[in-house]
This record gives C-alpha cells, sequence and structure tokens, in this order.
C-alpha cells in the first residue's frame, strides 16, 4: 500500500458516496438500517467518515443499493480496504484528535482563529511543552512527550518543500500576552511566530484589545480546505471531551464568512508582524 494513503480522507470520500447512493436510492438511514438490523447511528456515523468501513460494510449497502455495476462496487471495497491503513499517526497510540490530523495532513488550506494560543502549526517545542502541561494537569511526562512529538510532526507540513500546507492565523493579542512557561520560552516564541509569518504560504494576522468586541469572540475554530473537489471543507471546533465537525455548506459558510470579519478587523501582516515583535521585547525586558 502506498505511503500516501490517507485513512482519514479515504473513510470520509468513502462516506460521502455511499450516502450518494442511499439518496439516489430514495432511502433514509434509518430504512437502511432497518433492512440491515444495524443502529441509524452507524449508518451516519459510516457516512460522515467517521467510523471505521469494513469490506463487508460496503457489500451489504451495495446489496440494499441494488448496485450492479462490479466497476464501482470494486472500486468502493477498495477505497474501503484504504481506509483501514493507518496513517503516520498511529504510530504514536492513541491520539485524542486523530480524526483531526488526518484531515489536516490532506487538507491544501487552513485557516484558524484562536483567542487564547498560539496555534500547534506554529508552536516552538518549549511552549507546546508548557501549554500541555499547564492545560493538561493530571498527563504524565510521558504523555506530554507523546503530544510534542506528534505536534512537532504535524508541522512538516508548513516546512514541506513541495505542496506545504496553505495557513492563515489570526490570533487575539490575548495569545500573545499569556505567559505561557516564562518570559524566555514567550520570547522565543514570539520571534518564531514572526520568523514564520514571513514564509509566503503562511499568514498572521493579530486582533489588538482595542478592537473591542468582534466575531471571534465565540471561541477557537479552524476551516480547512481540500485539493480534492470531490473533498467538501470541514469546520473543526476543539472540546475538552469530544470534537466538532461541521460539513454542512451552510455551516461552513457561515464560519467562513465570519473569519472574513476577523480578517478585515485584524491588524494587517506588516502591521501584526511588528505588533508581534514589539511584545517580544516585552518578555526579553
Amino acid at each position: 500500500m502506498a505511503s500516501n494513503v490517507n485513512p482519514t480522507v479515504r473513510r470520509r470520500r468513502l462516506g460521502q458516496e455511499l450516502r450518494r447512493l442511499r439518496e439516489l436510492k430514495g432511502m433514509t438511514a434509518e430504512e437502511v438500517a432497518e433492512r440491515l438490523l444495524v443502529s441509524q447511528s452507524k449508518i451516519s456515523r459510516l457516512e460522515n467518515g467517521r467510523r471505521s468501513i469494513s469490506q463487508r460494510d460496503v457489500r451489504d449497502l451495495c446489496g440494499v443499493y441494488e448496485v450492479e455495476d462490479h466497476r464501482i462496487v470494486d472500486s468502493l471495497m477498495q477505497m474501503a480496504k484504504d481506509s483501514r491503513q493507518q496513517g503516520w499517526w498511529h504510530s504514536f497510540g492513541d491520539i485524542p484528535y486523530s480524526v483531526y490530523i488526518g484531515l489536516e495532513t490532506d487538507a491544501a488550506s487552513l485557516r484558524v482563529y484562536d483567542p487564547q494560543v498560539v496555534p500547534g502549526l506554529l508552536q516552538t517545542r518549549g511552549y507546546a511543552e508548557a501549554l500541555i502541561n499547564g492545560a493538561l494537569p493530571e498527563t504524565t511526562q510521558q504523555d506530554i512527550e507523546k503530544r510534542v512529538q506528534v505536534r512537532m510532526r504535524r508541522q512538516e507540513r508548513i516546512q514541506a518543500p513541495e505542496n506545504p500546507l496553505r495557513l492563515w492565523t489570526v490570533l487575539d493579542e490575548a495569545a500573545l500576552r499569556r505567559g505561557v512557561g516564562g518570559r524566555h520560552i514567550m520570547r522565543e516564541q514570539l520571534d518564531h511566530l514572526v520568523e514564520q509569518s514571513q514564509l509566503p504560504h503562511v499568514t498572521v494576522q493579530v486582533i489588538p484589545f482595542e478592537m473591542g468586541a468582534h466575531p471571534g469572540l465565540n471561541g477557537q475554530y479552524a476551516i480547512l480546505e481540500f485539493p480534492d473537489a470531490a473533498d467538501s471543507s470541514v469546520v473543526y471546533i476543539e472540546g475538552v471531551t469530544s470534537d466538532l465537525y461541521l460539513e454542512k455548506a451552510n455551516d461552513v459558510q457561515k464560519y467562513s464568512v465570519m473569519y472574513e470579519h476577523l480578517r478585515a478587523q485584524a491588524l494587517n501582516v506588516e502591521q501584526s508582524r511588528q505588533f508581534i515583535s514589539d511584545i517580544a521585547k516585552e518578555y526579553a525586558r
């Protein structure tokens, strides 16, 4: 199996195709569940790509949908097989946000808003260690190190020589002034942020406190877009015990419009870079 197979994206594409076949048949998820003697939630999870899909699942669903073209069935069966391969992140064991990592790994662009901390893709190792240690006080040192290693590995998308991830970040000033790990770590982190912002595919903007209320006050979110037009954009909202993935066009549109308002209210790129540099100097005093 080729090493570039992304199981998360394969599951998602397969789920979308299975939903399309169900809708062509004019059946509801509940009707399909009754035919297969399974729960409706299983059908929903298969279609949204949140559950691993076996070749048996595909065979049974194609039978219900009366798919007669063997080439279609064989293609879907192969996708199911590919979707059960392991991505690079599986070598680190159980990662709570592994679904997100799979999506990020295959994304062409990522728009992030964070009101509290520097986004993971732009964090230094020292900042990441201090952040995880502070945010998850009951986590063992071994698990902290594992999470840091995963975070550093994710950053390879930013440094990739070919087709690097297009990253657009809007930060609240609070993320720059929250003293994670102490003055030295913060100075190092902000200097790193300025450095990364000079990459042609990385854009960093800041919303200063003086801007007052803005559309991002409800919290952090990210919008992922993919190179294949068949893969719809996803809005990712991180939670404490579970994460939220929004894929409906209307939801993605609302968050995209909100992001445009954030970009408009934020300092421009040059102003933001200078703003970050000035705060970094404060940590050096």
